[in-house]
């Protein structure tokens, strides 16, 4: 199965490059355009190993290694820009398991990433590799087999449809704008296209609501968001 790589650079041509070389060179891509979008993908995608720009806007990429070294078990490397943010880097120890500064050739950071995953490989323990089913209410949702029961039936849901719900189930009762969705579900270059998380949240209601006119689990907050509420059994 092929790696993949979750990838966080808030520069978007940067992001559609290294994207298309990644997967050229055989990878899966995800990618985001803050650490808070990346924190959220990486509860959902699990992935192999995280590219991560340190001057990002809002959590910077020092306060993103810690988060992510804190809650997964995943090699990161540092892309940097400035040789002072590399010395920050090297002289605080946060845990980056390389670095590689910009600009750089896409052959020599493909050659750092093969490198750190080999030495990452077997470290994680298959437990830790598969993501726990996740119950919210009456609905239970098993990413590792993408399985959905509501009501103890099992729904079919198209993928983006299970990604949209796996979000918003990894935080019930939470308000996600329609921008965080798209960050964390479609990735940063969906940013802006609002429609695709309406469509979706209606499609999804049609499958989970027994009423979608009434929804009683994927509910709107007018003006904010969406939120997946509990609805006991």
């Amino acid at each position: 199965m092929a790696k993949r790589i979750l990838l966080v650079d808030d520069d978007a041509l940067m992001r559609r490059s290294l994207t298309f070389h990644l997967e050229q060179a055989g990878y899966q891509v995800n990618a985001a355009a803050s650490a808070e979008d990346a924190l959220g993908m990486a509860q959902r995608v699990s992935p192999d190993l995280v590219l991560l720009d340190i001057g990002l806007p809002g959590m910077d990429g020092l306060d993103a290694l810690r988060r992510l070294k804190g809650q997964f078990d995943i090699p990161v490397i540092f892309l940097t820009a400035r040789r002072r943010e590399l010395d920050e880097v090297l002289g605080l120890e946060l845990g980056a398991d390389d670095y590689i500064t910009k600009p750089f050739d896409v052959d020599v950071l493909l050659a750092h990433i093969k490198a750190v995953l080999r030495r990452f490989e077997g470290a994680r323990s298959p437990a830790n590799l598969a993501p726990a089913s996740i119950t919210v209410g009456d609905i239970t949702i098993d990413p590792l087999s993408r399985q959905c029961i509501v009501a103890g039936k099992p729904v079919s849901l198209a993928r983006r449809e299970f990604d949209l719900l796996h979000t918003l189930a990894l935080e019930p009762n939470r308000v996600f704008s329609v921008d965080e969705l798209l960050g964390r579900v479609w990735g940063a270059e969906f940013i802006g296209q609002p429609q695709v998380v309406y469509v979706h949240i209606r499609w999804l209601r049609e499958k989970i609501e027994a009423d979608p006119r009434r929804p009683e689990r994927l509910i709107t907050v007018r003006g904010v968001g969406y939120k997946l509420t509990p609805k006991e059994v």
